[in-house]
């Protein structure tokens, strides 16, 4: 923009004076804040400081181009490099003073604010923030509960030099966003001293299905967006025009103004902790704004609100950029809400609705009776099955939780699934046609049509993934479902699990040894390796050796010599079972050998169940022996037992490249708890203090000595556990294909929540 027609440009607008073709003015939060105060939606008064404002700075103080020199030669993949040029350009703009015209701009908005001047919000809104097909948000500064013509000048002035911070620079390097083109403006909006607050997503997500999902808690909404609270989830059925779910959550603090300036973090009383924060009217009014906003903007929207008293306010509206394509309701199709007669309740493990004739198995010889589009109902699941798992529609257990072999493998899958109903296979009957709904773990009587399936893998935010300095990955365990991972933007396999590939040729490792057979077991996993490999280019995927139970081998052609243990989950599994029948072990190392050696650099290879580095020292041993370039290969381990997380700096000194939590069996043998039998399921705990202190003593050690760490057990795919290992300082996460987006999320808002604590801090 020229210097003449930018000084043609007001320092000010209105959001009366708003419209969405004025982004390049005010950003896409004032952009979106105009149009929906012209929908008469009860959006707080606000006035935006345009971008011209911004670029007024920089040149008429002179600093324009030294920002931007000081940008043009930085290398954001060098993390010192780019934190120390953040810090010396946000340092250049705070150096200088405002313009005068545009201080007195400024103060004379805020004057007409109110008589004595208004306590407001001064939140960043970058030209580039908020568009469907690029998110910025949460990349710059807001600051709460400012009063005051100095102090609020001061916050404007800290949302410019927001706009170079570390995060936001690299954000916009990765998303080919030219520097020199994103400006920002700043909006100055009454602040609402909000009793509830929180998001609402006008439709489902992650499905598109047309739920409006409300999420509320005490106090101010930064609560919420921060992720420094559990907020409670309400589930608003757009259809039937009722709350259909809500889960109330403990909410221990909530965050209020304090004083003249910022806010503090206030805990909640015993009651208010458990107390529900919205009535159903409550939610039914949010999700009639929702809609309001959702049928202008034509495309499903993110958006944050208050409540003081019976008042509702619309803070903010955003479109909604990690969603699959929405759900399109076949014609008749009922309500999820109102399917039928219930039969039995579990737990919700893989999301969807299927109906078809039930399948009862009980032996894995059973599943020779499975056709394309039975129900599989079992006791529970195991790897012999997974051939059948692929056939069905839906899978339903007696026991298991979200972490058992049925949850993990129907999500990757994409299969709905009901675990834990104690008593599927005696209540149900082979035959009986039944509906299975895998989101909210219920069993209906006879076959109800439902929507069609969402479009796999489809999503609105493939162009341009939320970016996190925490890299998220995939767990992977079957090859067909590499390009499913893949669509996810996960930044790699933190988990590729081999057993299905050789439990699924129904002969155990040890019969193509004893059959001259070798080449055919290699060739077989050397392609599905390569299958995921191909899906995943340029990115890291870590391949778990073999870690198959004896029981899970003994109903294979090869199998009738498997030792009976009374555990086997504690028995001859994982590198003690590879270390001790080279031959097995030889097979698996020759597929990787073939990989490498055909240019799959990123492959690493990671030794499970290793309780000791003699272990790992002797499997590195064995492989150079075979052939392999140890130097070069990229070996890991789990962290799976107890004693790898307390002997880890001798794990690093014997020469691991990587290494990865295994929550799921590192809680159960923690605590002495099996997470799969139903007495003492509700005493599995990943937040135990003693997991997690050895994972943090873990992860402490690990980036001391520049060795990554990850996790990819099911706490790797749970919102609340990633934000606190993020915290920790974990290098990667790993989790299941259906949370790698509500995972990268939290991963956002918690490095958000870091930034801004340091921020405060240095402020």
């Amino acid at each position: 923009m020229c210097g003449a027609s930018m000084k043609e440009m007001p320092n000010i607008l209105w959001l009366e004076e708003i419209k969405k073709e004025d982004i390049v003015s005010v950003g896409g939060k004032g952009a979106s804040l105009g149009e929906m105060t012209s929908l008469g939606l009860p959006v707080p008064k606000a006035f935006v400081v345009t971008a011209q404002a911004f670029r007024k700075f920089l040149i008429e103080k002179g600093i324009e181009d030294t920002i931007f020199r000081r940008l043009e030669r930085l290398d954001v993949d060098d993390n010192d490099s780019l934190e120390s040029v953040s810090r010396e350009v946000q340092n250049i703009v705070l150096s200088v003073d405002i313009p005068d015209h545009i201080k007195r701009d400024i103060v004379d908005a805020y004057a007409r604010m109110g008589a004595n001047g208004e306590v407001v919000a001064v939140r960043s809104s970058a030209t580039a923030e908020d568009l469907p097909e690029a998110s910025f948000a949460g990349q710059q500064e807001t600051f709460l509960n400012v009063l005051g013509d100095d102090d609020l000048l001061e916050a404007v002035q800290r949302c410019w030099a927001s706009l170079y911070g570390a995060r936001a620079i690299y954000y916009r390097a990765k998303q080919g966003f030219d520097d020199r083109g994103v400006n920002i403006a700043v909006v100055v909006q009454d602040l609402i001293r909000s009793e509830k607050s929180g998001v609402l997503f006008t439709s489902h997500p992650v499905t598109g299905e047309p739920l409006t999902i409300v999420e509320g808690s005490w106090g101010l909404g930064e609560a919420v967006v921060s992720g420094s609270v559990s907020p409670d989830n309400y589930v608003f059925d757009l259809r039937s025009g009722r709350v259909v779910d809500r889960l109330i959550a403990e909410k221990e603090i909530m965050i209020v103004p304090e004083g003249e300036r910022g806010v503090k973090t206030v805990n909640l009383t015993p009651e208010e902790r458990i107390a529900p924060v919205l009535s159903d009217d409550e939610v039914a009014r949010l999700a009639t704004f929702g809609k309001i906003a959702e049928e202008h903007y034509g495309v499903p929207q993110d958006i944050e609100w208050a409540i003081v008293g019976d008042e509702i306010f619309i803070l903010q509206s955003r479109p909604i950029t990690t969603i699959r394509q929405p759900d399109i309701p076949r014609a008749g199709a009922k309500p999820a809400s109102t399917l039928g007669e219930v039969l039995l309740e579990g737990q919700g493990a893989s999301p969807g609705i299927a109906s078809g004739r039930v399948v009862i198995v009980r032996d894995v010889r059973d599943t020779s009776t499975i056709e394309e589009g039975d129900i599989l109902v079992t006791r529970m699941t195991n790897p012999d099955m997974v051939p059948a798992m692929r056939r069905v529609r839906a899978i339903v257990t007696d026991e298991g939780g979200m972490t058992c072999h049925a949850a993990i493998v129907s999500r990757e899958l994409g299969t709905p699934a009901v675990v834990g109903t104690k008593k599927a296979t005696k209540t149900l009957q082979d035959g009986q046609v039944i509906t299975v709904d895998g989101e909210k773990g219920i069993i209906y009587e006879g076959a109800v049509e439902a929507p069609a399936p969402a479009a796999q893998a489809t999503t609105v935010a493939a162009a341009a993934p939320i970016v996190t300095g925490t890299l998220v990955k995939v767990n992977v365990s079957l090859p067909e479902a590499a390009e499913r991972a893949a669509a996810t933007g996960a930044d790699g396999v933190g988990l590729l699990r081999i057993e299905h590939l050789i439990l699924g040729l129904a002969k155990t490792p040890g019969w193509y040894v004893e059959h001259g057979e070798e080449e055919t077991f290699i060739n077989e996993l050397y392609t599905g390796i390569k299958t995921v490999l191909d899906a995943f280019p340029g990115k890291s995927v870590w391949v778990r050796t073999l870690d198959a139970p004896t029981d899970e081998f003994r109903n294979m052609e090869g199998g009738e010599v498997e030792p009976i243990e009374h555990n086997p989950m504690l028995g001859w599994r994982g590198i003690r079972r590879d270390l001790k029948s080279p031959e097995q072990f030889r097979m698996q190392v020759e597929a990787f050998k073939r990989l490498w050696a055909a240019g799959y650099s990123n492959l690493g290879v990671m030794f499970p169940l290793v309780n000791h580095p003699a272990e790992f020292i002797q499997a590195r041993a064995m492989m150079k022996e075979w052939g392999v370039d140890v130097e070069k290969a990229i070996l890991g381990v789990m962290i799976e037992v107890p004693s790898s997380a307390i002997l880890i700096e001798d794990f690093i000194k014997a020469g691991i490249r990587f290494a990865s939590f295994g929550t799921n069996d590192l809680v159960q043998y923690t605590l002495a708890i099996d997470r799969n039998n139903e007495h003492v399921a509700d005493m599995y705990e990943p937040e135990h203090p003693a997991v997690l202190w050895l994972i943090d003593y873990a992860i402490r050690a690990c980036r001391e000595h520049g060795v990554e760490c990850s996790i990819c057990g099911q706490a790797g795919s749970d919102p609340d556990m990633v934000a606190w290992l993020v915290g920790h300082g974990i290098t990667s996460v790993s989790a299941n294909i259906d949370a790698v987006v509500r995972i990268r999320e939290a991963v956002a808002r918690k490095e958000r929540q870091i930034l801004l604590d340091a921020a405060r801090r240095n402020a």
